[in-house]
């Protein structure tokens, strides 16, 4: 991979990173979305830092298409922290009840300060944050059974903000997803590439798939050969494996291995969950 600075910073980014500033007093929880493959990554530090005053709630998502001893580890890494975690798939799954009773349980305190001022219990606020393509549009349509927010699998579909009332006890205010300026940390932006995070045009695919074949062969052996039904070992060379991954799907152009057609598939069916449970960060 080329030492270079990952720069994709939009215009609507930047203001949506300056209206969330504005709003944070607003709200009484921050739910932040991270993908359960690469949570750091996948988490935006300059976000994280602008709200780590509020009560917060982790949800790891995609954690169908993640490693689940990992994931694991990760719910405990978190909860260490002193958060409030759940995972889940999205888009098999009932969030509701889950985020509901989480929400509610972060929201005691602000009830009870209510109650003693004699007020009537207010709805409990909050802001839900996280990078593109993490699954924040999708939480909200589950959560509020209706298509409240547009849900497209493209990163930085979202563009504005908007409050959606779930019921009369919560509320979610919608951000789009926003990622960091650029990234000092080239692996996190190598991370987010692979899981599609980044616009495919960013970094170039051949490289992409270079790093996911090395990770591969060295973490997810059995899955690789699996897969594609070919005997490697990790010792060979990503050229030799290439070959081999063109050669058992037939993509051949003018009589030559197609490694384009190969690196589109390879990376498609890794992010779809195709080659196994895959989770990128330890």
């Amino acid at each position: 991979m080329q030492e270079k600075n990952i720069h994709w910073f939009p215009g609507h980014m930047q203001k949506a990173l300056k209206e969330v500033a504005l709003k944070i007093k607003l709200v009484d929880i921050i739910i932040e979305l991270l993908d359960a493959r690469a949570p750091l990554s996948s988490r935006n530090d300059a976000l994280f830092q602008m709200t780590k005053s509020k009560k917060r709630l982790v949800i790891l998502t995609k954690t169908d298409l993640a490693d689940d001893a990992i994931t694991t580890k990760w719910i405990n890494y978190f909860v260490n922290q002193g958060n409030t975690v759940a995972s889940m798939d999205l888009l098999t799954q009932k969030p509701v009840e889950i985020i509901k009773n989480k929400i509610s349980m972060l929201g005691q305190e602000k009830k009870a300060k209510e109650l003693k001022k004699g007020m009537k219990p207010q709805p409990i606020r909050a802001m839900i944050i996280g990078i593109p393509n993490v699954g924040k549009s999708t939480l909200i349509n589950r959560i509020s059974s209706r298509n409240a927010a547009s849900v497209e699998n493209t990163p930085g579909h979202t563009k504005s903000q908007q409050w959606i009332k779930v019921d009369k006890d919560f509320e979610l205010l919608d951000t789009p997803g926003i990622l960091p300026a650029n990234y000092e940390d080239k692996q996190k932006a190598i991370n987010l590439a692979l899981l599609g995070s980044i616009k495919q045009e960013i970094l170039p695919i051949d490289e992409l798939v270079n790093v996911l074949l090395t990770f591969l062969k060295q973490n997810y052996l059995s899955q690789l050969q699996n897969r594609y039904k070919i005997e490697i070992s990790s010792e060979d060379d990503n050229y030799f494996i290439m070959q081999k991954i063109c050669d058992k799907r037939g993509l051949f152009l003018k009589k030559e291995y197609d490694f384009q057609r190969g690196n589109i598939t390879l990376l498609k069916e890794f992010r779809n969950g195709e080659i196994g449970h895959i989770s990128l960060e330890k």
